[in-house]
């Protein structure tokens, strides 16, 4: 499968899926006009690739300033196919990056590592 590369917007994050070495990064802001339209091709192909890996090791970067709401039900919606293909056998990463004084995106992080049950999840200060 191919590489995803899409630049970030005002808008919109960088999303970058490099499915041949299972890195995933999703970094910046998020909130763009139509959320489900921005978000259908890259994770329908994340999504069908990670069903795909057994015994795989995958490593996961949310490296996010800012997310609306409907950006946080596509963030759940990835965490649980995340966690569940860790509990399939793989060996799954999951890095939440924040600033040291961002207090709401590092609670918003612990709040979804909590939800995880198979998969690894590190919450890293970028100082």
């Amino acid at each position: 499968m191919a590489t995803i590369k899409i630049a970030a917007t005002d808008r919109s994050p960088e999303v970058d899926f490099d499915f041949g070495a299972n890195r995933f990064l999703i970094r910046g802001e998020s909130y763009p006009e139509d959320v489900t339209e921005f978000y259908a091709g890259p994770i329908g192909q994340l999504e069908a690739h990670l069903t795909e890996l057994s015994g795989a090791e995958i490593m996961f970067d949310f490296d996010l300033v800012y997310f609306n709401s409907s950006s946080a039900k596509v963030l759940i919606g990835l965490f649980e196919k995340l966690d569940e293909v860790a509990a399939a056998g793989n060996r799954v990463t999951v890095n939440w990056f924040h600033e040291d004084d961002d207090d709401n995106m590092k609670e918003l992080g612990e709040e979804f590592g909590e939800d995880l049950e198979t998969a690894v999840f590190r919450l890293v200060s970028k100082g």
